[in-house]
């Protein structure tokens, strides 16, 4: 024994210790090995020597000796593969020990030395692992830094995040960026794209970019693109494996069971909060100058200082600090009076949440309340920034639910509602992300809260708290709300049940996607084991190396197929699975290995031969090759070594040709033999091969053996390795042949395998940029072949390119059209892994990866509260959209659809449409995978739809365009069927929707998912509007196409109603027209084969007649109605009307009918009614209805028995009539029942109780109609029935109709009361109690129904006496009181008819009782006719007027929500009732808004055709909302119509297009209310009284001018009694009648006075035959009493007609062509026009100048009424002083002076200087030299042509003078009328027209010596002057009297100077005028000449400017 093996026997005696640390290394190398035996023998973790060797390893892995030091580390594996976590306690040294000792070793060592780090991880030491790390990272030698970075690596990349935590990773990268060695540098990115796989790409950016320097940054951000998907751990810390080995132990022992994946395989979602270090904010805010800023003055200040907190507290992670303080100033900053600073302040709030998490929970809380509070801004920037921090606080976890019951409970009793629905949605969003537990303690709190809320008044707080409840249910199930939900009503109860349904359905999805997914996953997380563990390196990680993959947990389960059952083939996919990927990079091989390995396969002679130099040797050895090649049997195992072979052999470097092409031949036959040819073979070939392609010898072996390969290993490997080859190149026909061999290429394998965006980048950069014009030609035609494939898309890609190449492009992809899809001429052999299909379409064509550039920035920017900022982020979307050549990924846009979800319920409607643009084109660019990446966003681009803009529809019609080109209409119905549901949509976005779809379905067929369409548009088949139900007719239509008939027949459960009706006749008319063309039996005609519709029963609907372009369908319905003609109408053989009778459920309630109703109906109809007749009865178009029933009515004579035999079924079609909405059927349905219940009468048949129980409670609840005219057939039918059935049994369901929701039903219900009370009183003598209900009425809201309660009470009295008492109940005080007031009035209202006392009818009954028995009493009679006539005299009343306005009544006119047209709306206004009315008048009026808006016009053109329609129902409907209005109602229907009228009016066109007589009604009725004296009493009767002169007002200004004189001038003749809207209280009609009159002279004199500017406006020949008319009727007798009388019409007559006269002069002779001129005696007018005529030509004649001036005006101040209080020195004074002001005007002082000039020629005795005492010298001065010049230019003949002939008298001088003024009749109303009409009253001054001045003026200006020519009154005159014949001669010839004495009064008249009248004076009018003027005519000697007063003369003041300006000649 050598001394050696001695001292190794001696030292395995010694201990561990001694022998591990023993001099000699062989000694310590044996131990070590020992030691490593050992270890791997200990089985329990818990044995002793576990702990006793932990301590030794410290020093023993720090040998000098390094075999020695791996022997150690092998010891050192074993150990710790034994050992458990307690080991973790020796970690820390002997890790600091490998790291300094072992990590610059050799390479196997450091692979050891990492080995242990990964064991140590396993047994959960951590965090001293990364302790280590980072001391080792930290080492100067950079071979120790790689294998630290790289077991970081391995250990993140096997165990995951979850074991090895990021953030100390993330710490230690920043220095190793900046390493100077490049290896360390490569390491940690690939260290770092390690960690984007773990935790995001986002927060690494965010922590680490920062850090980094610009180039690093490039470098990392082109390797994260190759980052896709989420990591899973591929291995588990010991602890874990020992759990799953208990459990595996477990199941074998229970037996197989279905595997599950763990939990713990699901990477854990990292928190970036964690993985950043906090920043302190509170020390950067003192320095800041915060406090200072936030108490500021100025908001910008307080502003700035807030956002400085805001920028601070937006970092990821805030340090914990104080922040009591400035929670405080930002509670106050949040109600700032500013709403920036308050915007900003909430918006920190936000920040600090997010920043601070839960340590500002206590500041949250404190916050919170004034955040709730602050929530009823109605700002959308305020409103954006609380929800947002709301939410914030919640998400961040500073507040949960249990925290904030008490603040919710505050706030949702808020006064303001929007407070109350936003508290309540961010309630919503807290119960949707808290955990189950949270709302499972909770919801005891929040469900009381939300069920007061459903109470609201407020429809936003209601939806708000269904929402809570539905996320509660959605979060917790159902029962915690069970007992809430019975409390609720039906209508709640269902939609709460419907909301909680809908999400409960989207809980349920998401679960089973979920599982989905997880069993996916489980086999792909085997692969990613496999490939994770093949990287040991970082570096490896990046690009070059293999391309880098997330575990793929998205794909859908990998390529596992289920069927693979049996065991055999389940190991050989398994074993597949676990193949590592095939190496395609060959190894090195010398020629001896090659020959070694080749053995027998090839003989060595041949071999020999190859590597001779003769050629014609090596030509003989590779055919020989070739046939040795053929003759192989098992090639596969060969392939690679013989390709090897001709590679070395003779190679590629062959020179002779012939040889070359054998080569090529032997390699392309192994290529297409081999069952599998390696990727290897072809990459050792390839250069070779594509340099053969370059010469034209071997050009066509070469393209055929790259073809073979294509077929083996797929083009998409061969084209990515030729395009290195080719570019780098240096022969360039190399890349020319190459690319023209990839032409073929496509063309024969198409696109599929290609990575397109590779291949388009190739052609651009290599091919395209090549300097040989080969290359390029070679190029383009390989894109023109690709364009064949993928189509124009192609173009987005080559933009850039240079214009020419661009043409040449365009060129060839005309030669090259795109064909769709082009099935491959050939195939590949191997299936290509998936990674080798580009990320693109079905077409083939790239996609980008736009989640790098859908930054978080991006994302908040979306949101942002500044509108701009909003669109800057949309257009930002836009421009990515464009650089990815708008062809885009999925992966990462999820954020971006969200951000653009709230774009779409942006305030700014311009976002809106530019969000829905944007939501296309990412819909364009992502194709079909945007239906899954979307998160159902189309559902809120539909609600879109719901906006009243036309623009916003289309818009979104657009983006449903894009959607359905990306993806299939399958995937969008779900969405749209929602959207067709939804009431917010709206009437013309469910149009268009419908319109899109039909159009959208033309074009389909064999589309079963059409049939879910069916139920939203059977839907609408009822909806008010027609245009919607017209749209879903035409889209069933498409359904019923493109869905298929037994498709459609499946569905067809919940259809009902006209879709239904619709359906089945399509469904019977296609079966019809497939059996129409055999021959048919009568039985087949008859009972339908039971195809596909036998579960709805047996359905044979009618034929309904499609109109095609031949005649073929009515000819086969007219032989089928021929065919059945000769059948009984009813068929009762087999009816058994018992049986259906049993079945009626009687109840006194009404109710729909139900489907199942409908449908049994139905099925009735067909089987005891005669075919034509069911056909119409049932068919959805009215008109066929109507004339079924026609049908029924003719024969209802004949078929009287028959038809009591189906009288029930009969009823039943009725009652669905009643409840449909068409207005024509149900009139003709009314019409028809009286007459089938006077049949039933006749034959004695009172209705069973069964049908009674069908038929009263429908008639009943239906009484109250909307229309007026149905109400009123209704009422005597049920008076019919009550007669025919019984009152006792009807009384039950009238009572139940008072319960009625329907006012109008439960008024009409208790008229009946009133009804059944007088005419059958001792009938329901019994049932009297029921008056409670009645009586409890009259406590009613509604006027209408306490009115009707107190009259019915009245009639009970008047029957029952005081008796009623004792039925009305209990009633308070004031109930009582009215009761007492009516019966009071009751018993007047008897007395007055004389129908004695109340109760005496019934007394009487009583004793007719006692005395005769009830027989004879009630046969008597008497107390049913006591009072009312026979009782059904109105039956029949209006059908004739029925029979006009049926034709013009729309079909939905009787629905309730209002008319949707402007037909529909004058329908409504004409026969509905006021408050229906008022719905009509909203279409109008918005109809005529926009038609006002309408720049074209066309829109008007229309609505001026139906003007006077419009009108005319106006106009009508005035008197009756008058009226319904007076009766105690709300005056709203009152302003409506008037409102209505004025819109009208105020355009001119309409108002011009309203006839005569309309305008007339219309006229008449306004003025009648002006003057009824129960107006100003009404609600709002001032306003009222306003709205009636304004439009009054206006519709003298705006109507036709003529048809306004016409209608004038007709009412003032004596207006009708009836007209008068109420009876006259204490005046008598012919009182009223003069104030009528009154008010429409007003109205005329408005009109006149503009006469000179209407002149050519108005038709005159009209007006002078109006003014004829009138005139005529009065007759010249009449005419010369009321000129005695002072008639006002009579005066206003001849005054329009003198204005006429005055502005047309004799040419108003032309205009009388309809006057009878030549009648006798001669027409009146004439000899007006004459007088007139002869009175303006004397005018012109005669001057002012003559004797007695003075004595007239001391004869007029001497007679003046007035001259008791003021004499005539007095109104002197007043006159001068007049004048005196005017001479101080600059503009009127030469008047002035004239005027005084006149007044010292008339008054020489008058002292004038007397009246200027006070005034200075100058201006005395002034006025004498003034005055002596004025009397200069009189001795000349001068007057001034401005200054009046005649200075007016002193009498007319105090008289006001305004201008005219537009007053409205009411308000220039007498005195009395005002005080009557309660207005205030104010003194009358209503301004006359210039010749309107009442006629008596004449005596003021006695002086002028002028005949007054303008006073139409001339006949009165001339009366009072001593002219006492009656005649026209007697007046001609007065007037020529009075023409001599003015020519005699005037000798010159050539100096006659021009008049002018001063506007100042002509308007006035006053009672001193006319005083003075009857004074005159009293005292006639005062002068022998009749003077004119010059204001008479007025009228001709504009043609006397005119004359002077010389514009027009003198007369």
């Amino acid at each position: 024994m050598s001394e050696e093996e001695k001292l190794l026997k001696e030292a395995k005696r010694l201990p561990w210790e001694d022998r591990l640390l023993h001099k000699n290394w062989k000694v310590r190398n044996e131990a070590n090995i020992d030691l490593a035996a050992l270890c791997d023998s200990i089985t329990d973790p818990k044995d002793n020597r576990i702990r006793e060797l932990g301590p030794l390893f410290k020093k023993t892995v720090a040998d000098s000796n390094a075999p020695v030091q791996d022997k150690a580390l092998d010891a050192l594996i074993a150990y710790l593969k034994a050992a458990d976590a307690d080991a973790g306690r020796y970690a820390k040294e002997v890790c600091d020990a490998i790291a300094a000792k072992c990590l610059t070793g050799r390479p196997k060592t450091v692979e050891k030395a990492q080995a242990v780090f990964m064991l140590w991880v396993e047994l959960e030491a951590v965090d001293v692992f990364l302790d280590v790390m980072e001391k080792a990272i930290k080492n100067k030698v950079a071979k120790a830094v790689v294998p630290a970075i790289d077991v970081m690596f391995q250990a993140l990349s096997e165990f995951g995040a979850k074991i090895i935590p990021p953030k100390r990773i993330l710490k230690m990268l920043p220095e190793l960026f900046d390493h100077q060695d490049q290896s360390v540098r490569a390491s940690s990115k690939g260290l770092t794209l390690e960690l984007c796989r773990w935790i995001g790409k986002d927060p690494v950016k965010t922590i680490l970019f920062e850090k980094m320097r610009d180039t690093m940054k490039k470098e990392l951000e082109a390797e994260l693109v190759n980052v896709s998907g989420t990591a899973r751990p591929t291995r588990k810390i010991r602890a874990e494996q020992d759990k799953e080995l208990g459990q595996e132990l477990i199941s074998e022992d229970v037996g197989p069971g279905p595997s599950e994946e763990s939990t713990a395989d699901v990477p854990p979602e990292i928190d970036e909060y964690e993985l950043v270090d906090p920043v302190d904010i509170l020390t950067p805010l003192e320095k800041s100058g915060f406090w200072e800023g936030v108490k500021a003055t100025k908001w910008s200040e307080r502003k700035d200082a807030v956002a400085e907190l805001t920028k601070l507290a937006s970092t990821k992670r805030i340090a914990p600090g104080d922040f009591t303080e400035v929670c405080r100033t930002l509670k106050k900053l949040i109600t700032d009076v500013n709403i920036a600073v308050a915007v900003e302040a909430i918006q920190a709030i936000g920040n600090l949440a997010r920043g601070l998490r839960t340590h500002f929970s206590g500041s949250s809380r404190f916050l919170l309340p004034v955040l709730l509070e602050k929530l009823k801004e109605k700002k959308p920037t305020v409103a954006e920034s609380l929800t947002q921090t709301l939410q914030a606080m919640h998400k961040a976890g500073c507040l949960n639910l249990v925290d904030v019951v008490e603040d919710v409970k505050t706030s949702v009793k808020n006064k303001v509602p929007l407070v109350r629905s936003l508290t309540l949605n961010w309630v919503t969003f807290c119960v949707e992300t808290s955990s189950k537990a949270v709302v499972l303690k909770v919801h005891k709190d929040y469900v009381p809260i939300c069920m007061e809320c459903l109470n609201d008044g407020t429809p936003e707080v209601r939806d708000a708290a269904f929402s809570v409840l539905a996320a509660i249910a959605k979060s917790v199930g159902m029962r915690p709300l069970e007992r809430s939900i019975e409390k609720l009503d039906d209508v709640r109860r269902n939609k709460l049940s419907e909301m909680i349904a809908g999400a409960g359905g989207d809980v349920a999805t998401g679960t089973s996607s979920a599982r989905v997914q997880t069993s996916g996953g489980s086999v792909p997380s085997v692969e990613a084991s496999e490939s994770s563990f093949v990287r040991k390196s970082a570096a490896s990680m990046l690009s070059g190396k293999r391309p880098v993959s997330a575990a793929p947990a998205s794909k859908k389960g990998g390529p596992v197929k289920p069927s693979a059952k049996k065991d055999g083939s389940g190991k050989q996919e398994t074993s597949k699975l676990t193949e590592a990927p095939e190496d395609v990079e060959p190894s090195e091989m010398s020629l001896e290995e090659i020959e070694s390995r080749l053995g027998s396969l090839i003989p060595a002679d041949t071999v020999g031969q190859l590597k001779s130099a003769v050629w014609k040797e090596r030509l003989e050895a590779i055919s020989s090759l070739r046939q040795q090649v053929e003759a192989v049997q098992n090639l596969d195992q060969s392939v690679e070594i013989l390709v090897r072979l001709v590679c070395m052999l003779p190679g590629w470097s062959e020179k002779n040709v012939q040889v070359q092409q054998q080569v090529i031949e032997v390699i392309n036959y192994l290529a297409a033999t081999a069952t599998k040819f390696p990727k290897k073979c072809v990459v050792l070939c390839l250069l070779g091969i594509s340099e053969r392609v370059a010469d034209i010898k071997t050009r066509a072996h070469a393209m055929k053996c790259l073809t073979t390969f294509s077929e083996a290993v797929g083009p998409g490997f061969i084209f990515e390795r030729l395009y290195k080859i080719m570019k780098d190149h240096k022969n360039p026909k190399v890349l020319s042949e190459g690319i023209l061999w990839m032409v073929s290429a496509v063309e024969d394998f198409g696109v599929s395998h290609l990575k397109l965006k590779d291949l388009i980048d190739f052609c651009k950069d290599t091919g395209l940029q090549s300097s040989a014009a080969a290359t390029r030609n070679a190029t383009i035609k390989l894109l023109g072949a690709l364009h064949k494939f993928v189509g124009p898309d192609i173009k987005g890609f080559l933009a850039d390119v240079k214009p020419a190449l661009l043409s040449a492009l365009d060129t060839e992809y005309e030669k090259n059209p795109f064909e769709g899809t082009v099935v491959p001429k050939k195939t590949v052999r191997a299936s290509e892994s998936t990674s080798s299909v580009s990320a693109g379409g079905s077409d083939g064509l790239p996609r980008e990866d736009i989640s790098g550039k859908i930054t978080p920035t991006l994302v908040k920017s979306l949101e942002s509260p500044d509108w701009k900022v909003r669109l800057e982020s949309i257009e930002a979307v836009n421009k990515i959209l464009e650089e990815a050549n708008k062809r885009i990924q999925p992966a990462g846009t999820g954020e971006l659809f969200g951000g653009l979800r709230g774009r779409l319920y942006d305030s700014n409607k311009n976002l809106v449409m530019a969000t829905l643009t944007t939501l296309g084109a990412v819909a364009s660019a992502m194709g079909p995978a945007v239906e899954k990446s979307s998160k159902g966003v189309l559902s809120d681009i539909l609600k879109c739809l719901g906006d009243n803009k036309k623009h916003m529809r289309e818009c979104t019609l657009t983006v449903l365009d894009a959607w359905l080109a990306a993806v299939h209409l399958d995937k969008m119905v779900p969405y749209v069927t929602t959207a067709l549901t939804d009431a917010k949509l709206g009437a013309e976005g469910r149009k268009d929707l419908f319109d899109w779809l039909s159009k959208q379905l033309t074009g389909l067929s064999g589309f079963p998912d059409a049939a879910h369409l069916l139920k939203p548009a059977s839907i609408a088949m009822t909806d008010k509007s027609s245009d919607v139900r017209k749209a879903a007719e035409a889209c069933i239509v498409e359904v019923l196409r493109a869905g298929g008939q037994e498709t459609i027949e499946k569905n067809l459960k919940d259809i009902q109603g006209p879709a239904l009706a619709l359906i089945l006749e399509r469904i019977k008319l296609n079966g019809a027209s497939q059996v129409s063309m055999g021959p048919t039996s009568k039985s087949s005609s008859k009972v339908p084969k039971s195809n596909g519709l036998s579960k709805h029963g047996n359905r044979a609907v009618s034929l309904r007649v499609i109109p095609t372009k031949g005649a073929r369908p009515e000819s086969i319905m007219s032989v089928q109605d021929f065919a059945v003609q000769s059948q009984a109408l009813l068929n009762v053989k087999d009816s058994n009307k018992e049986d259906r009778e049993r079945m009626v459920v009687r109840r006194f309630k009404f109710e729909d009918p139900r489907i199942e109703q409908i449908q049994e109906l139905e099925n009735d109809m067909m089987k005891y009614f005669r075919e034509d007749l069911h056909r119409r009865l049932l068919s959805i178009d009215f008109k066929k209805q109507v004339d079924g029933l026609e049908m029924l009515q003719k024969a209802l004579p004949s078929i009287r028995k028959d038809i009591i035999e189906v009288l029930d079924i009969l009823l039943r079609w009725f009652v669905l009539q009643f409840c449909k909405s068409n207005t024509t059927c149900l009139l003709k349905v009314l019409e028809f029942l009286p007459e089938l219940f006077d049949t039933l009468r006749d034959e004695g048949y009172s209705l069973t109780e069964s049908e009674a129980a069908v038929f009263l409670p429908c008639l009943v609840e239906k009484s109250g109609h909307n229309i007026e005219k149905v109400r009123e057939k209704m009422r005597e039918l049920t008076k019919q029935i009550v007669n025919f059935y019984s009152a006792t049994k009807s009384l039950p369901y009238i009572l139940e109709g008072l319960r009625s929701k329907n006012n109008r039903t439960r008024i009409e219900c208790v008229d009946l009361v009133g009804f059944l009370i007088d005419h059958h009183g001792a009938e329901i003598s019994g049932q009297l109690k029921s008056l409670q209900i009645v009586a409890s009425l009259t406590a009613e809201r509604d006027g209408e129904i306490r009115k009707a309660a107190l009259n019915t009470l009245a009639t009970g009295y008047k029957i029952l006496g005081e008796d009623i008492w004792r039925y009305v109940g209990k009633l308070t005080d004031a109930q009582k009181s009215m009761l007492d007031d009516r019966f009071k009035w009751k018993v007047r209202e008897m007395e007055k008819k004389k129908e004695g006392k109340p109760g005496e009818a019934r007394a009487a009954l009583r004793r007719s009782v006692r005395e005769n028995g009830s027989d004879i009493a009630e046969q008597s009679g008497d107390v049913s006719q006591s009072v009312s006539g026979p009782t059904f005299m109105r039956r029949n009343c209006g059908h004739s007027e029925l029979h006009v306005e049926r034709s013009i009544m729309p079909r939905a006119l009787a629905s309730v929500s209002g008319p949707t047209d402007w037909n529909e709306a004058l329908d409504i206004i004409s026969f509905g009732s006021p408050e229906q009315s008022v719905e009509g008048m909203k279409v109008v009026c918005h109809e005529l808004a926009q038609a006002t808006n309408d720049p074209e016009g066309s829109v008007m053109d229309e609505l001026v055709k139906d003007a006077d329609r419009l009108v005319s129902c106006l106009a009508n409907k005035v008197a009756k909302t008058f009226d319904f209005s007076l009766t105690g109602a709300s005056s709203r229907s009152c302003k409506y119509v008037l409102n209505t009228l004025m819109q009208t009016f105020q355009n001119k066109r309409l108002a011009y297009a309203v006839q005569e007589s309309t305008l007339d009604s219309l006229i008449t009725e306004l003025l009648l209310w002006l003057l009824d004296e129960r107006v100003p009493h009404m609600d709002d009767g001032s306003q009222l009284l306003k709205a009636l002169n304004v439009l009054m007002l206006k519709i003298l200004d705006n109507a036709d001018r003529t048809s306004s004189f016409v209608v004038l001038i007709n009412l003032l003749r004596p207006l009708d009694p009836s007209r008068w809207p109420s009876p006259a209280s204490n005046e008598s009609f012919a009182a009223r009648n003069q104030r009528f009159s009154d008010l429409v002279v007003k109205c005329l004199i408005k009109l006149t006075k503009v006469l000179q500017s209407t002149i050519y406006d108005v038709d005159l020949d009209r007006i002078l035959q109006s003014i004829h008319v009138y005139l005529q009727e009065l007759g010249m007798e009449e005419i010369r009493r009321r000129a005695g009388a002072d008639d006002k019409p009579l005066r206003m007559v001849k005054t329009v007609l003198h204005e006429l006269v005055k502005l047309r002069g004799a040419a108003i002779k032309g205009h009388l062509s309809m006057v009878p001129i030549d009648m006798k005696p001669q027409p009146i007018i004439l000899a007006y026009i004459d007088l007139n005529l002869e009175t303006l030509a004397a005018a012109r004649m005669l001057t002012s100048t003559g004797p007695g001036g003075q004595t007239h005006w001391g004869d007029s101040a001497a007679n003046n009424p007035t001259s008791a209080t003021n004499s005539a020195d007095a109104q002197l004074k007043q006159e001068l002083a007049a004048i005196f002001k005017k001479i101080g005007d600059k503009q009127t002082c030469t008047i002035g002076l004239y005027e005084l000039y006149r007044i010292t020629q008339l008054y020489p005795k008058v002292d004038i200087f007397a009246q200027l005492q006070n005034a200075s010298e100058a201006f005395r001065t002034y006025i004498r030299d003034g005055l002596a010049q004025m009397e200069k230019n009189a001795a000349a003949g001068r007057t001034p042509s401005s200054v009046p002939m005649a200075t007016p008298p002193p009498a007319a001088l105090g008289v006001s003078s305004p201008e005219f003024a537009p007053l409205s009749p009411v308000h220039t109303n007498s005195m009395n009328d005002a005080k009557s009409m309660n207005v205030k009253s104010e003194p009358t001054n209503f301004n006359l027209p210039p010749s309107y001045t009442e006629d008596n003026r004449i005596g003021g200006a006695i002086a002028s010596k002028v005949l007054p020519p303008e006073n139409p009154l001339s006949d009165q005159r001339n009366e009072r002057f001593g002219v006492t014949s009656g005649t026209l001669d007697a007046i001609r010839e007065r007037m020529k009297s009075m023409q001599l004495a003015a020519a005699a009064g005037n000798p010159d008249p050539g100096n006659r100077p021009l008049i002018n009248m001063n506007d100042n004076v002509n308007n006035g009018l006053s009672s001193q005028s006319r005083s003075s003027d009857r004074a005159s005519v009293e005292n006639p000697a005062q002068g022998s000449v009749l003077p004119m007063d010059e204001k008479a003369l007025s009228g001709l003041q504009a043609r006397m400017e005119r004359l002077k300006s010389g514009t027009i000649e003198p007369l």
